[in-house]
C-alpha cells in the first residue's frame, strides 16, 4: 500500500541525482520532435500540438497539447508516449502532459517546415 505523500505508481517521476543538470527546454523540444501522429508525417511541435511547455526547478517538465482533434485516433496513446519520452531526457525528473482543447487546434498552428512538408504552401 502507497503511503499518503508517495507518489502512485503511475506517476512519471524519478529522483535526480544532485549533479545531473536540470533540462533544458531546447532538450525538451528535441525530444517532441521525435514524436509523431502516425498518420502525419510531421512531428507534433512542428505540427503545433504543443501549446505550454515549462520545465520548473528540480526537473519536471509541464507540458499543455492538444491533438488534430477530439477523435484523434491517437487520443488515448499519444499524451502517454509523449511523458515517456520527455522522462528520457537527462535532468527530468517528473513529466505532467496535459490536453486541452482550447484553442481548438488548426493547420494555421503549423510551422511553416511543417507545411511546406506536407505541401501545404
Amino acid at each position: 500500500m502507497n503511503e499518503p505523500n508517495s507518489p502512485t505508481p503511475s506517476e512519471n517521476t524519478t529522483a535526480q541525482p544532485s549533479n545531473t543538470p536540470l533540462p533544458t527546454e531546447t532538450q525538451v523540444v528535441d525530444m517532441l520532435r521525435t514524436c509523431y501522429d502516425p498518420e502525419i508525417p510531421v512531428n507534433i511541435y512542428e505540427m503545433g500540438l504543443i501549446y505550454d511547455l515549462k520545465v520548473n526547478e528540480g526537473g519536471r517538465v509541464d507540458i499543455k497539447m492538444t491533438l488534430t482533434s477530439p477523435m484523434c485516433p491517437v487520443a488515448e496513446s499519444l499524451p502517454p508516449e509523449v511523458e515517456r519520452k520527455i522522462m528520457t531526457v537527462p535532468g527530468v525528473t517528473a513529466a505532467n502532459v496535459d490536453v486541452v482543447w482550447e484553442p481548438a487546434w488548426t493547420p494555421d498552428k503549423m510551422s511553416e517546415a511543417a507545411k511546406l512538408q506536407l505541401g501545404m504552401q
